[in-house]
């Protein structure tokens, strides 16, 4: 397994720099380009609040049986 990993992260440091490398033109970016990668960093971020008020009510659906057993537990204690 070790070695998995290992060789997963060799990999991924040897592709990231080569992307990074670029081609050395130093050609900036047209504003339509800046534009479309604008328009879908937006989407991601808009994404994210609805995926945490979905996490959350998922935590909070995981933990609310929980809580309302011992409540009822309680509840039948003091009644005798």
């Amino acid at each position: 397994m070790r070695v998995l990993i290992s060789t997963i992260v060799a990999m991924l440091v040897t592709v990231t720099q080569v992307m990074a490398s670029g081609g050395g033109n130093g050609e900036p970016l047209s504003i339509l380009a800046i534009l479309f990668m604008g328009f879908g960093a937006l989407i991601v971020v808009f994404q994210v609040f609805p995926a945490v008020v979905l996490f959350v009510g998922m935590i909070k659906g995981l933990m609310a049986p929980a809580a309302k057993k011992s409540e009822a537990a309680a509840g039948s204690d003091h009644k005798s």
